[in-house]
């Protein structure tokens, strides 16, 4: 992924301020442990898992990411999270 397709789905994750909790909670959710002891010092999924998510999405590991499907798949996860809280709520 090149700098200027992670500033686009950043913009386009930055129009959406519902999202911003999510993405943070999924940045977090998908950085290996010990991330901050590593440059680039960020919280950034696997490069193996980031490669296996573009070629099922995509069919190319090499295909940079849409930032509508960013938006959509931070959506998709910020409903699924609260669905979980409503059943363990009505559980």
């Amino acid at each position: 992924m090149t700098a200027r397709t992670a500033l686009a789905a950043v913009a386009a994750v930055a129009r959406r301020p519902s999202l911003w909790g999510t993405a943070v909670r999924q940045s977090l959710r998908l950085a290996p442990n010990g991330w901050w002891r590593r440059p680039p010092f960020l919280p950034l999924p696997d490069r193996r898992y980031l490669e296996f998510r573009l070629s099922t999405q995509y069919g190319s590991p090499g295909h940079a990411p849409e930032p509508g499907d960013v938006v959509e798949y931070l959506a998709w996860c910020r409903d699924w999270h609260a669905a979980g809280r409503r059943q363990r709520r009505a559980g």
